[in-house]
């Protein structure tokens, strides 16, 4: 694969991270609250983990049980979710976008006695639980506060031997133990608990930091929600693997995002393709302020060429694509740091992990051909929580099945073409959404696209496209509308043929998207 993901003497454990960086880099500054102005530093990290174990110890919540976190980002609750991980306990950040009836499900489902949560959620969460037996106790906790309500104060000098400090482990978590329960988004039926222990989360951690080349110098603008598993495992976890920082927002304003970067001296950026998108519609700094940012990493979702080429042009900032999922704790491929060697319109090499294609029989195919992604590596899921039938069908032996369909080029660099079930099958021959999305992304009135399949009694499945036209394209009048209608279909047809073309064109304000950014298509035709 290139790079060595593993090597002797790495630590396995979040509690084994946060030990070795409070050990070899105590003094520095892991964290900047870009708020507040609130820092914490690695030594103070490992203080602030042992008050909440013994925070959690007083509340009786037992080493292995799951404490759930209800906050947006901020200082208390990325103490919170290490200081419950490091102290042995499992932690679940629920997803702040989810139907109250998700909700309620997710922390009964995760058995959560306790639940941490800010302000504006504590009432809400009292209606959504009335009932649930037994209640779960909950503790409001302002996200930026920097003394948690009953954990003791912290030492105003900072010079207290860590072994004297309360809350330290009875015994340390093993990398086999759970640590995370982090629940998928439930697009189709119930959301399940994906099971990630600590032996996964340090190991991507590891891989994330020297697939970039990471080091103590090095600091991330954090702008991305915790409860999604990108920002938990790329911007909280592998600075610690690393020794660099993260400067963390309560949440991404198109309009701060650069004064903020630029004020905190970051020198890489973690978005999606959505935030890309935002920004490819605002103004650019100057282009010798943002000389110090070394990459733009983009994940979550397929990032489309002519947004990744606009991107590079108007900032001259790379982007590294990478790939991967909530089971493989974020990153599961990824270009390389090289520029040179990265390539447009794909996710990248294994990272990490080992991965291959596979027919519907499950047998590897051959460079080039389209099928299931398959993956194996130590950042993978153990399976999903109370669900012994979701965690047989996701595994194929002992390689994890993604859903996602792709091809693997004869570099290994691998390219995902969209995922099984939304797959556009249209009398018999399977269309890519992503191909269609891709061809509108190029015509100049086309913000954004998604495609999917609408039934037909003839085909089987046509072609429905959905598109947000940009706003000096908008149309005034019914005729201007059919008549951009008819040169979005011409366009496609020049580019993909008559039969790939939407048969219809629909023209939206938004689409539906996930946490993570991903358009969920289904829900374009009222689907799960």
């Amino acid at each position: 694969m290139g790079i060595e993901h593993h090597r002797p003497g790495d630590p396995r454990t979040v509690t084994a991270l946060v030990d070795a960086r409070a050990t070899d880099r105590g003094d520095a500054t892991w964290l900047v609250a870009t708020e507040t102005g609130c820092t914490l530093g690695f030594a103070a990290l490992q203080a602030s983990c042992r008050r909440v174990g013994a925070l959690l110890d007083r509340l009786g919540v037992a080493a292995g049980e799951n404490v759930a976190i209800v906050m947006p980002n901020g200082i208390a609750t990325v103490r919170l979710l290490l200081g419950a991980m490091y102290s042995g306990r499992a932690v679940v950040p629920v997803n702040l976008l989810s139907q109250p009836g998700q909700m309620r499900y997710v922390i009964g489902h995760a058995g959560c006695r306790l639940i941490f949560a800010s302000p504006d959620w504590t009432a809400r969460l009292r209606e959504i639980l009335a009932g649930s037996q037994p209640l779960p106790v909950i503790i409001e906790v302002d996200p930026d506060t920097t003394v948690i309500s009953g954990e003791e104060a912290p030492d105003a000098t900072g010079g207290v031997p860590a072994a004297s400090l309360p809350g330290t482990p009875q015994r340390a978590p093993s990398p086999e133990d759970l640590a995370l329960l982090m629940y998928t988004s439930g697009t189709t039926g119930k959301p399940k608990g994906v099971m990630l222990t600590h032996a996964n989360l340090a190991a991507n951690a590891h891989a994330i930091s020297r697939e970039h080349r990471l080091g103590p110098a090095d600091r991330v603008a954090a702008v991305l929600p915790l409860y999604h598993i990108n920002a938990f495992a790329v911007t909280m976890l592998a600075p610690l693997a690393h020794g660099g920082s993260l400067a963390i927002a309560p949440r991404f304003s198109a309009g701060r995002f650069w004064p903020t970067v630029l004020a905190h001296r970051c020198t890489w950026i973690n978005v999606v393709p959505t935030i890309i998108s935002y920004l490819l519609e605002g103004e650019s700094p100057p282009r010798e302020q943002l000389a110090a940012i070394r990459f733009c990493r983009s994940a979550s979702a397929a990032l489309p060429p002519e947004h990744h080429r606009a991107f590079e042009a108007k900032f001259g900032i790379g982007i590294i694509e990478t790939m991967g999922l909530t089971e493989t704790v974020a990153p599961a491929f990824s270009n390389p740091i090289e520029a040179r060697a990265r390539r447009i319109g794909s996710v990248g090499r294994p990272s990490g992990c080992e991965a291959r294609i596979v027919d519907a029989a499950g047998q590897t195919l051959p460079d080039g051909e389209t099928g299931e992604i398959l993956i194996r590596g130590p950042q993978v899921t153990r399976g999903y929580y109370h669900d012994p039938e979701a965690t047989r069908s996701a595994f194929l032996d002992d390689w994890l099945r993604t859903g996602d369909l792709g091809t693997r080029d004869a570099d290994g660099y691998f390219h995902v073409t969209g995922r099984i079930k939304e797959l556009i099958i249209k009398g018999g021959e399977n269309i890519a959404p992503r191909e269609i999305d891709e061809v509108l992304l190029r015509h100049p009135a086309v913000a954004d696209a998604a495609a999917v399949g609408l039934p037909d009694r003839h085909y089987g499945q046509e072609i429905l496209a959905c598109v947000i036209v940009r706003e000096e394209r908008r149309a005034r009048t019914p005729q201007d509308e059919q008549s951009l209608r008819e040169e979005l279909r011409a366009f496609c047809t020049t580019h993909l043929g008559q039969y790939k073309t939407p048969r219809e064109i629909r023209f939206v304000d938004e689409l539906p998207r996930g946490p993570s950014g991903k358009v969920q298509r289904l829900k374009l035709i009222g689907g799960d």
